[in-house]
């Protein structure tokens, strides 16, 4: 079993998501949209699906520096899992600082970003290739001699403590509390667009190392959410290679080597002269409409009933794919990758060619289950079932909605 706690978390994180839209409901206050929600929740679960083969670089490369290269034996006890926290959080600003800041980088933490709202999803939406850029800023861990089992405990609890900063209903902590760490108030200044906003309260848990190297900034009013050129796109796969995309058709433009390497590791927006120079990030238009869709009550069923699915089969994947064949592990990932597409497709109205691509989606649900079965996984017979039970009453369900929106 997967012991990961961001894992192990993950029915809290649902749990507290529907106390927050029964608040909501309560309050009238509304900072939900689905189409958001749901992209911001199948974004994290790329990142979680894509973080089973990138355990190499996450994981691997410490492993293999703490064991040949470490400087001292540190003992697992308390007092260094202390040390750990402080020193893991430092590197955490200094990563997230960077992600900022290099336009190569800034293309695995740009998706982190792109909601245009503010609440508990949004802490959900993170990205598939942020390990690429920002494994090595832990390295240093590994060199001092901090236990790697310490560092997947403290990476864990570091991400889960950034979970409840993701809200708009929580307005000030007391003053001692905002001055130490970091809080929703704190945190939604970072995930502002406003000029002001913008490239600010790099913190994880202690907003401390933003005091301590200028990049502090105080809530003022409230800030508007998400990039300064809105992604227009519920497509989580979209989502996290947007950037890239730019990035490499700019760099194509550029006339040296040299200037490739400064559009790729010097700050977003840097382009040498004759591209135009330094371009500032854009000022957002005030009567600027947030990107949305629209679509029937029937096709919103549908998509919650597939989410549902998606949220069962992804559980059962995080949590058991070390007892997986290799082949499966590979399937189970494309099936679940493929689906979180399918959401953004409904909700931008893809047609034709989509509905052969869901029919195809549907029916390799049951074969990936039957491959379970084959590997002697220990699969409750009635799961077989009820997952032949869910495919039939989805394409029902998908005919109906179909038929219906004609």
């Amino acid at each position: 079993m997967n012991l990961n706690p961001v894992v192990l978390s993950i029915p809290i994180f649902f749990t507290l998501m529907a106390v927050e839209l029964i608040y909501e409901r309560i309050t009238k206050k509304h900072t939900y949209r689905l189409h958001d929600a749901v992209t911001n929740i199948s974004t994290g679960t790329l990142s979680q699906v894509s973080g089973v083969f990138q355990k190499i670089i996450k994981i691997g490369i410490y492993v293999f520096v703490f064991e040949h290269f470490r400087l001292f034996d540190l003992p697992s006890n308390g007092w260094t899992f202390a040390a750990i926290w402080v020193l893991y959080d430092l590197g955490y600003y200094w990563e997230h600082r960077m992600a900022h800041t290099v336009s190569l980088f800034w293309g695995g933490h740009v998706v982190h970003h792109q909601s245009e709202d503010y609440n508990l999803s949004v802490a959900l939406r993170q990205t598939s290739t942020g390990a690429l850029w920002g494994f090595f800023f832990y390295l240093p861990l590994a060199l001092v001699g901090f236990d790697p089992t310490q560092l997947v405990l403290v990476a864990g609890f570091n991400l889960l403590y950034q979970f409840w900063i993701h809200t708009e209903h929580i307005q000030k902590m007391p003053v001692w509390f905002e001055a130490v760490l970091n809080t929703p108030s704190h945190h939604r200044v970072h995930h502002g667009r406003d000029p002001k906003y913008i490239d600010k309260n790099y913190a994880g848990v202690f907003i401390t190392w933003d005091k301590m190297f200028g990049t502090f900034k105080e809530e003022e009013e409230r800030p508007n959410y998400g990039v300064t050129v809105p992604i227009k796109s519920w497509n989580p796969l979209f989502a996290n290679f947007s950037h890239y995309i730019d990035l490499f058709a700019v760099v194509k433009e550029a006339r040296t080597f040299k200037d490739k390497l400064k559009i790729l590791f010097y700050p977003p927006g840097w382009l040498p002269d004759y591209m135009g120079g330094h371009q500032k990030p854009k000022v957002v238009a005030s009567d600027y409409q947030k990107y949305d869709a629209t679509v029937s009550k029937g096709m919103k069923v549908y998509i919650f009933l597939q989410f549902f699915i998606l949220s069962q089969i992804t559980t059962l994947f995080l949590f058991e794919n070390e007892n997986f064949t290799t082949p499966l592990i590979v399937a189970f990932s494309l099936w679940i990758g493929w689906t979180t597409v399918m959401f953004g497709f409904f909700a931008e109205k893809k047609n034709t060619w989509v509905h052969v691509i869901e029919v195809l989606r549907l029916l390799a649900l049951p074969v990936l289950m039957l491959g379970l079965i084959n590997i002697e996984f220990e699969l409750p017979s009635f799961i077989l079932a009820l997952t032949i039970g869910l495919v039939l009453l989805s394409f029902i369900g998908y005919w109906l909605v179909n038929k219906y929106e004609k």
